[in-house]
């Protein structure tokens, strides 16, 4: 007899058909770029389609589809027909090095590469290393592909209807998604069935998602962001997601009017670009019911910002290796909790240890540790970082700390943490202050050596570069313990990023650390 956890109506695979039964004429889906809308009915039949091709391909019972494309239908079509074949998908970065990319591929060891067009010159390369170790078919998502692959439309079966899904279980690998690795090459995290459907559940309890809710999906889909979020969960309730191939501001505003968004999420950078564009004062917003930011800090200027065109702002938290949908703000949350990301979610358990493990009382700072049923299951083929991130905790790798009232406050990477003169230095605390001053758009702070202090602050600053140390010093005087303040200030036209607009803190630090 069947488990519980095997019934296929549990799981990822009937998503598609479900919401086809319970909601066939809404549409789920947007393209942006080419204006396209597709029904969950549609939906369905192109899944049908998708999956009947992955079948002839022998792409079934936990082979991988490996794909280099932005945010395209397609990639839809991907995530509901390997669930139903019980397939893997593994969406790879395309802002990824080809030497990067080939050891990824040898790691993931696809049954099938579909790439789309602009990436095809970086396909080849990446097939043409001699570190190549893993042999799969290559399908183009053009019909007129320039480097003569096999293009996608030609191999789509007509036939729409039904497939029979795969037989499998909650914890069977839907999702492979790539987060940092200590070796430089990224590590694909394995993502269950039993995971999204859990942080889908998360997702919809702690932020009260509704069947009408839509929203733009500004991350990219290589990233837990662009599935985990938001999309999944509003596909499980029957909303509507918006996608593009590229998301500028002024596109993400235009659509928050012209689609009725209720729901933003999206990283500090964008919801800064946003606030600051020429048509910020114009859009309508009244729409949204409310907006997270993720990813990182966000700037108290930027909430202020969101906060005085009436939108309820709030910041989120979590990662690759669980959710990444952990916390929650409560019902009538006070303002002067804006620093925090909530209270643990409704299947979520957070504690906050100190190095030997012990947990912490409120006020103390340490890292966070998190339990849920929607963590992901392992590291693929990493048996070493798999023991030390996953257990019955996650750890994150964050320092926390958590006030009298439960509120968890993330203080910054453990690895980040610096000692100046015997203190603890966190910089985020550092960044959130500097971020103050007028002249500065954005700052990360990272440590170089001193020989009083051991390790003193730099901060490097994109802004307006007539900005001194001594000027800065005199702004955070009485804003900043003397230790914390930074002694050597650098400038930068533009950050580095890394995934979703996200700040790349490792490439500041190789670039203006010690010896720079």
């Amino acid at each position: 007899m069947r488990s519980h956890d095997d019934r296929p109506y549990d799981w990822v695979g009937a998503w598609s058909r479900k919401r086809a039964e319970l909601s066939p004429d809404t549409v789920g889906l947007v393209d942006a770029t080419t204006g396209d809308r597709f029904t969950y009915a549609e939906l369905d039949r192109r899944a049908n389609r998708v999956a009947r091709l992955l079948r002839e391909r022998g792409v079934e019972d936990g082979d991988r589809v490996a794909v280099l494309s932005r945010n395209r239908p397609e990639l839809v079509d991907l995530f509901f027909a390997t669930a139903k074949t019980g397939g893997v998908l593994a969406p790879l970065s395309h802002r990824l090095a080809p030497a990067e990319l080939v050891e990824m591929l040898n790691d993931v060891e696809p049954s099938l590469l579909v790439v789309e067009e602009p990436f095809s010159g970086l396909a080849r390369d990446v097939l043409a290393r001699e570190r190549r170790a893993f042999d799969c078919a290559v399908l183009s998502l053009s019909d007129d592909a320039e480097y003569s692959y096999k293009p996608w439309p030609d191999h789509l079966p007509e036939d729409t209807s039904a497939v029979e899904t795969a037989d499998v279980s909650m914890d069977d690998p839907h999702l492979f998604l790539h987060t940092g690795g200590s070796t430089g090459v990224p590590k694909e995290t394995v993502v269950t069935h039993g995971s999204i459907l859990w942080n889908s559940f998360n997702t919809i309890t702690a932020w009260g998602l509704r069947p009408e809710d839509a929203t733009p999906m500004v991350f990219p889909m290589f990233h837990t962001g662009g599935w985990n979020v938001v999309t999944v969960p509003l596909f499980h309730l029957g909303g509507t997601v918006v996608i593009a191939r590229e998301f500028e501001p002024a596109e993400v505003l235009d659509l928050v009017e012209s689609e009725h968004a209720t729901v933003l999420v999206a990283v500090p950078a964008v919801l800064r670009m946003m606030a600051a564009h020429d048509d910020w004062e114009t859009t309508d917003l009244s729409s949204l019911r409310f907006a997270k930011s993720g990813g990182g800090p966000c700037r108290e200027a930027v909430m202020d910002a969101w906060w005085d065109r009436d939108v309820d702002l709030s910041q989120g938290y979590g990662l690759t290796e669980c959710g990444p949908n952990n916390f929650t703000m409560p019902d009538g949350w006070p303002r002067e909790k804006a620093d925090s990301v909530g209270v643990p979610a409704m299947h979520v358990d957070a504690r906050i240890v100190s190095e030997s493990g012990d947990e912490l009382p409120p006020g103390e700072i340490g890292e966070l540790e998190l339990a849920s049923p929607h963590a992901a299951d392992r590291y693929w083929r990493n048996e070493a970082e798999t023991e030390e991130t996953f257990g019955d905790w996650v750890s994150t790798g964050d320092l926390a700390r958590r006030d009298e009232e439960g509120y968890v406050y993330i203080e910054g990477r453990k690895k980040n943490m610096y000692v100046s003169g015997g203190e603890n230095v966190y910089p985020p605390a550092v960044e959130d202050r500097i971020a103050d001053h007028p002249k500065v758009d954005e700052v990360v702070v990272i440590p170089v050596s001193d020989d009083q202090w051991g390790q003193v602050g730099k901060a490097v600053v994109q802004g307006d570069e007539s900005l001194t140390l001594d000027e800065l010093t005199d702004f955070l005087d009485g804003r900043l313990a003397r230790f914390k303040r930074p002694r050597h200030l650098a400038f930068v036209a533009e950050m580095p990023t890394s995934g979703p607009s996200k700040i790349d803190r490792q490439a500041v630090e190789e670039e203006f650390g010690d010896g720079n």
